[in-house]
């Protein structure tokens, strides 16, 4: 398959890509910046220069032409303002969607973050709710979207611990932290075997199942 991964240098997409090209698929990241394509490279990824804050969906769509399906893992990241949680990650997510129904690639899945919600309180960090309302109504406006194969994956928080391979997932998990690496390989196996959780929003945690049970587990609803 070839699988084309917004924000292909975050720490997630990174894994992700590594995970999908030992496997034999096509992973291609899109990236801002020309001196991070080699760190893709080594993970066997194909990158694509392409700033999602400044390109439109019909650009956009052409490099998705042929692409089976595609992982919204971009973000304004750490230091940044209220203004780039909005532009990133919401504006490039819902980007991202148009210009895969423009491209008619129809399977979506969302890197999103548990609690996100398109109403968050500020609570006592404005950023921070900034962010939950930006992850919220990006996730909104994909759930509105008929025509994808969505999926919207709601880890926990994350850390940069080796990863266990054990998780919970489920529609509501509560509270608890999750290596990055161990989302990365529940990415690829709900691209492995989307039926289950197309249409669905899922919160992932560390848990006690292998991560293929975890998605086999899941029950259509």
């Amino acid at each position: 398959m070839r699988i084309v991964i917004a924000g292909g240098h975050g720490k997630i997409a990174l894994h992700l890509e590594q995970l999908l090209a030992e496997r034999g698929d096509r992973p291609v990241g899109l990236i801002r910046r020309a001196e991070h394509a080699e760190d893709l490279r080594a993970r066997g990824a194909e990158p694509v220069l392409c700033d999602l804050e400044s390109t439109d969906p019909a650009t956009l769509a052409a490099e998705l032409a042929g692409a089976d399906a595609v992982v919204f893992a971009a973000g304004a990241g750490p230091g940044s303002g209220a203004a780039r949680k909005d532009t990133v990650d919401r504006g490039a997510a819902v980007l991202l969607a148009d210009a895969a129904e423009l491209a008619g690639v129809g399977r979506y899945v969302m890197v999103s973050s548990m609690g996100a919600d398109a109403a968050a309180p500020d609570g006592d960090d404005p950023v921070f709710g900034a962010y939950l309302r930006a992850k919220g109504a990006a996730d909104d406006d994909l759930r509105a979207r008929p025509g994808l194969a969505w999926t919207v994956l709601r880890p926990g928080r994350l850390t940069n611990d080796p990863p266990t391979g054990r998780v919970r997932l489920a529609e509501h998990t509560g509270w608890g932290s999750v290596p990055r690496a161990d989302v990365a390989a529940v990415l690829a196996a709900l691209l492995t075997d989307p039926a289950p959780a197309v249409g669905r929003t899922l919160e992932l945690v560390s848990g006690d199942r292998a991560v293929a049970e975890a998605v086999a587990d899941l029950v259509s609803p």
